[in-house]
């Protein structure tokens, strides 16, 4: 079977039958969850969607060689290496490869990346995508007269089209379930949805859309700190009823209220654009930070995350311009954004102030790494990037430790704000989206929105005032576009685009 020399046509039955056994596992696990395989229809569908994947396969690889050995062996050695990654992710994380995934995986940073590191993945690399790529190089292809190339193609489109009308009558069953098809067929997966996000992102980014100007009402000192959780669900917090007290200094705080709240979406670069923008939409309008700058208002951009709009303000910091002024073992946590913080505040010549503290405290997996290790108050913890190795008491024990780190940071920008007296102040943590610690197999986040658990998108809100008077409104759940109408409200800013429905404050 694995001879040195091979007609095309053998040669692309193999490869595609190597891609069907190496990366396939997953989806058609899923197929057989879902279906009665028992039954007549549902080995109908089994069986034409395995015929249908080899088939498919086969008249890309077949088509490709045969215009180019050189290009066809390029890409499907990097198939196959991609391939073994991505298969990896997926039994792994139980993730699904679509269009939200695939902007995740393009807006993660080095340092990020290099968590997810493990021997495990080295093993998936070299078996699954090395060893077959030495071969794939190695072999000599004999190529066919195009007679042969056309009477091959022109049978195997017969074929797929032949099975497409025998399943007519499961079309309904493979669209309600072609998000996570689409999602676990290697290597189509990720090879349409990098296309689709970034033709989806040009469009978006052509231009910013510009809001209708604002004025500022009065001149009374007010400021917002907007703090942006990365990763955090509601249900891990002890204000939400948690058995586990993962809010000690937060829970005793006067004056802190906390809202059931949704995400619209599982990923950081969506999450952050829907805390950020005026209504939930796909075009990039002029986000809050942008808008408020533009209207005269201070605003500071600090962060030791990734994934945000285009931020287009004079104080945007991350962490390597906080960092030479920080002191302790905190700055190497987020702790890094408060450092100078009420001296900034200080500083400023304005009236109305915005600070955005944009955190990565509960992103995955190295859990146990992102906070001190005076921090690690529930034990043991998980500590292995592969969070299927990891006991449930052990990756809810780690994520847990991140939720008392947020609410040490969140209790040190309130008390950093009770002592700006001259300013009414309110501090706002609203996360970015939820996260999965193993429920249903399913772990950190970015499921598609139309299909994910609870846990990936129920939020918390939280929201503290200096002024022990003023009052919230008695909302019953609010959604991540709440932020911009109430920050508004909050500083006095007038604009044609504000809406009441959407503020919180009396």
């Amino acid at each position: 079977m694995f001879k040195n020399n091979l007609r095309l046509t053998h040669f692309a039955l193999l490869m595609s039958f190597l891609n069907f056994l190496f990366f396939h596992y997953p989806f058609f696990s899923f197929v057989f969850n879902n279906l009665d395989s028992s039954s007549f229809n549902g080995i109908t569908i089994i069986v034409s969607l395995v015929i249908a994947m080899l088939a498919a396969n086969f008249l890309v690889f077949y088509l490709v060689f045969f215009l180019s050995q050189y290009v066809g062996k390029f890409l499907l050695v990097l198939f196959f290496i991609i391939n073994s990654i991505a298969i990896y992710f997926v039994n792994t994380y139980s993730v699904i490869i679509d269009e939200s995934m695939v902007g995740n995986i393009l807006n993660t940073n080095v340092e990020e990346s290099s968590s997810f590191f493990s021997i495990k993945l080295i093993f998936y690399v070299i078996l699954l995508g090395i060893i077959p790529s030495i071969y794939i190089i190695k072999t000599k292809i004999i190529n066919e007269t195009f007679k042969k190339f056309s009477i091959t193609t022109s049978l195997t489109l017969l074929l797929i089209l032949i099975l497409v009308f025998a399943n007519a009558s499961n079309w309904l069953w493979i669209d309600k379930n072609s998000k996570r098809l689409g999602g676990l067929a290697m290597p189509w997966s990720y090879s349409v949805n990098v296309s689709l996000f970034y033709i989806h992102k040009h469009k978006k980014n052509e231009k910013e859309i510009l809001l209708p100007n604002a004025t500022i009402k009065d001149n009374k000192k007010a400021i917002v700190v907007l703090v942006i959780g990365e990763s955090a669900r509601s249900q891990n917090f002890s204000l939400y009823g948690y058995k586990k007290n993962t809010n000690p200094l937060l829970s005793k705080t006067p004056n802190l209220y906390h809202f059931n709240a949704t995400s619209f979406a599982t990923y950081t670069t969506a999450g952050v654009k829907s805390i950020l923008e005026h209504k939930r939409t796909d075009d990039l309008y002029e986000v809050l930070p942008n808008y408020l700058y533009r209207n005269n208002v201070e605003v500071i951009w600090r962060t030791s995350n990734w994934g945000e709009p285009p931020i287009h303000i004079k104080n945007y910091q991350n962490r390597d311009v906080l960092r030479p002024n920080c002191k302790g073992e905190g700055c190497n946590y987020d702790e890094v954004l408060l450092t100078g913080l009420k001296e900034q505040i200080l500083a400023s010549t304005k009236n109305k102030i915005l600070i955005i503290l944009h955190t990565s405290t509960s992103h995955g997996p190295t859990y146990s790494k992102k906070y001190p290790p005076q921090f690690e108050t529930f034990k043991p913890v998980c500590n292995s990037v592969e969070l299927g190795n990891c006991s449930q008491t052990e990756l809810v024990n780690a994520y847990d430790n991140t939720i008392v780190y947020t609410d040490y940071i969140l209790h040190n920008v309130i008390e950093d704000l009770k002592q700006l007296k001259e300013y009414n102040s309110t501090m706002i943590f609203v996360s970015d989206h939820g996260e999965s610690l193993g429920e249903n197999n399913l772990y950190m986040h970015g499921m598609p929105i139309s299909i994910a658990p609870k846990e990936q998108y129920e939020i918390p809100f939280i929201v503290w005032m200096s002024d022990s008077k003023k009052q919230l409104k008695p909302n019953k759940e609010l959604n991540q576009n709440y932020v911009f109408h109430s920050v508004l409200n909050f500083l006095s800013v007038q604009s044609p685009i504000y809406e009441e429905k959407m503020n919180i404050f009396k």
